[in-house]
């Protein structure tokens, strides 16, 4: 799965100026233990992509909700595939 965190400017600072954003990320992190993790500025806002497994969809509101909530962010995610995955659903599709 592919999070994207894409956090409010003035919400974030405010949660920067409190050390609730590094809170929030550092246990996102250590919940999600994500295969890969990175931080940039897309559409002038603070944004975060982890990619990580997810096991069971009840999990979403656990993890949307301290952005949401702390961080005035936009939450989206998307089902992703790695290179193993993808040789597994294209030969599932392959004529015999």
């Amino acid at each position: 799965m592919l999070l994207k965190v894409q956090m409010d400017t003035p919400a974030s600072n405010e949660a920067i100026k409190q050390g609730r954003l590094l809170e929030t990320m550092e246990s996102t992190l250590k919940e999600l233990s994500p295969e890969a993790a990175y931080f940039t500025v897309e559409d002038g806002c603070r944004t975060g992509y982890m990619f990580f497994d997810l096991e069971d969809p009840s999990q979403l509101p656990k993890i949307s909700e301290p952005f949401f909530m702390q961080m005035g962010a936009k939450v989206h995610y998307s089902p992703v595939m790695n290179p193993d995955d993808l040789r597994k659903g294209l030969s599932a599709i392959m004529p015999s």
